[in-house]
């Protein structure tokens, strides 16, 4: 199986549970104080490095603590970390989390991810257009996802589009990537109110996937058929990475030849397991794991 490069965002993730989401003004005691590694595009990288899949990273960090851990963390992982640039003066990316009620909160803090620009791009290139699929995420510069996916589009490397956290994209972009994942609310940023989801879904077939948390997910055929991959049934401890997970997993099964309602059959079973346990990356489930709660 060829290589998955993912150029996104990698981020220290400070987590606290609290009974529920405070309200505006209030104060609430707050327990299980955590430093967990994080960033939507660390994160999608080591969900499919935990499946199996040969996975490069490409972002910045700084030259403090939390960028040293975060390293080591994708290498003890599996991801290849070698292009991923240590920047002086920047602190890395720091996501403030809440959680309570089975939901969260969360203040991103870009940090060096906003280092994460064409300059670096232009740096990395040999290494990323040795990939077969690059997967991106909103996390890092708009103009450098844009970069990237022509970049991808001019050398035939596919590019999967996590649009999230929600930004308007160019039309001409969103015509390039090979593939775009978002929720329901990051899809009426996309393409407006004005149309529902389905048409959405029409207009880009076996392009278009919308996640829809606890419903699972929809696309459309080339048939011209819209189809609904329910979620698999979970019990829900932390959603936190949830939306990762079923990115990377989807793309890991796109990688290896799937079918568009297989991938995400295999994304949605991916996605169910890593909530059943707490952190982002720490529930994320093995290959093995996946294809065990499938069978059953």
């Amino acid at each position: 199986m060829g290589k998955i490069g993912v150029v996104g965002s990698i981020n220290m993730d400070m987590t606290v549970k609290a009974e529920r989401i405070p309200l505006k003004g209030e104060t609430l005691k707050g327990e299980d104080l955590k430093y967990i590694p994080g960033g939507k595009g660390a994160n999608q990288a080591v969900a499919m490095a935990k499946l199996g899949a040969k996975v490069e990273m490409f972002g910045c960090v700084g030259d403090d603590a939390a960028g040293v851990s975060l390293v080591k963390n994708l290498q003890d992982m599996g991801v290849e970390t070698k292009c991923i640039k240590t920047v002086a003066g920047v602190p890395t990316g720091l996501a403030m989390i809440t959680v309570g009620e089975n939901d969260n909160t969360i203040i991103v803090v870009a940090g060096t991810n906003d280092c994460v620009d064409i300059d670096y791009v232009n740096e990395i290139k040999d290494s990323l257009l040795e990939c077969e699929i690059v997967l991106l995420q909103h996390e890092i510069p708009q103009e450098t996802v844009e970069y990237v996916i022509e970049l991808c589009a001019k050398n035939g490397v596919k590019a999967v589009l996590n649009p999230g956290p929600a930004r308007p994209v160019k039309q001409e972009i969103l015509e390039k990537v090979t593939y775009l994942t978002p929720n329901e609310h990051e899809a009426v940023i996309l393409f407006g109110e004005g149309i529902s989801f389905e048409d959405m879904m029409k207009k880009y077939p076996e392009k278009l996937v919308i996640t829809q948390g606890s419903r699972g997910v929809s696309t459309c055929r080339k048939s011209g058929e819209v189809i609904l991959v329910p979620a698999r049934k979970a019990n829900v401890v932390d959603t936190t990475g949830a939306g990762d997970t079923l990115n990377g997993a989807f793309t890991v099964a796109l990688m290896e030849g799937k079918d568009i309602a297989d991938a995400l059959a295999f994304a949605n079973t991916a996605a169910g397991l890593s909530t059943e346990k707490f952190g982002a990356q720490g529930g994320m489930p093995t290959y093995d794991e996946v294809k065990e709660a499938m069978g059953r």
